[in-house]
C-alpha cells in the first residue's frame, strides 16, 4: 500500500501537498519523525523559499542524514519540489553562496531576465519539453505539459542524462531532473490542476 511522508521542516507548502494526495485517494502523513518516515512508501520533499534558509531547516531536524538513508540505502521512491528540489544540488548563489545536499553535482543560479527584461520571480504557468520519457510523466499529453511555477533560481549542471524536462523564461531552465529512483520538480505539482495530479498519481504509483 502506497504511503508518502511529506517532510516537515518549516519551509514547505506542505499542506497544499497533502490536500491534493488526498484528493486523489493517496494516503499521506506530514512529519519528522524518522520512524515515521521509514514507515513510508514514497518520500515527498516539498519547498519554499530561499536555499539557505531551506537547509539550515533541514540541519536543525537531524533530516539530511535520514532522507540520504531512505532515498539510497532503502531507495525509495523520492520527490523533490521547487526548493525541494534545488537543495539536493551540490550549492546555491541565492544570497550568498550556500552548501547543499550535495545529492547531484549541480548549482543553483539566479534566473536571468535577459534582454526582454523579464520579471523575476518567474510566476505562473509554463510549458515543459521532455528530455525523455519517465514513469511520472506517463499518459500525460504534450499539449497538457503545463505547470506553474514560482521561482528565482534554478538548477544547472552539466550531467544533461539527469535532465528530464526544460521549460524556458527567456532562456532554457532545468524543469524536472530524474535518476535511479529520485525525481525532482521545479514546479508545484500541488498547483499544476490536472496535469499536476497526473504527476503526483504516477508518482505513488511508480515503483522503481
Amino acid at each position: 500500500m502506497t504511503s508518502v511522508a511529506i517532510i516537515d521542516y518549516g519551509r514547505g507548502n506542505v499542506r497544499s501537498v497533502f490536500n491534493a494526495l488526498d484528493y486523489i485517494g493517496v494516503t499521506a502523513t506530514i512529519t519528522d519523525d524518522p520512524a515515521v518516515i521509514d514507515d513510508a512508501s514514497h518520500i515527498l520533499l516539498p519547498g519554499v523559499g530561499a536555499f539557505g534558509d531551506a537547509v539550515g531547516a533541514l540541519n536543525a531536524r537531524d533530516l539530511p542524514e535520514v532522507l540520504h538513508r531512505q532515498a539510497f540505502d532503502k531507495g525509495k521512491p523520492f520527490l523533490g519540489v521547487c526548493v525541494g528540489m534545488q537543495v539536493l544540488a551540490r550549492k546555491s548563489f541565492e544570497h550568498g553562496e550556500h552548501d547543499g545536499l550535495n545529492w547531484l553535482d549541480a548549482e543553483v543560479q539566479r534566473l536571468d531576465p535577459g534582454p526582454d527584461c523579464l520579471k523575476i520571480p518567474h510566476m505562473g504557468w509554463n510549458s515543459v519539453t521532455l528530455s525523455r520519457a519517465h514513469p511520472v510523466f506517463d499518459g500525460i499529453k504534450a499539449d497538457n505539459l503545463e505547470f506553474y511555477f514560482v521561482h528565482s533560481f534554478a538548477v544547472t549542471t552539466a550531467d544533461t542524462s539527469k535532465v528530464l524536462a526544460t521549460g524556458d523564461y527567456g532562456e532554457p531552465f532545468v524543469a524536472a531532473l530524474a535518476w535511479d529512483n529520485i525525481v525532482t520538480l521545479q514546479f508545484h505539482p500541488e498547483k499544476s490542476q490536472d496535469s499536476g495530479l497526473e504527476v503526483l498519481t504516477n508518482f505513488t504509483r511508480w515503483t522503481p
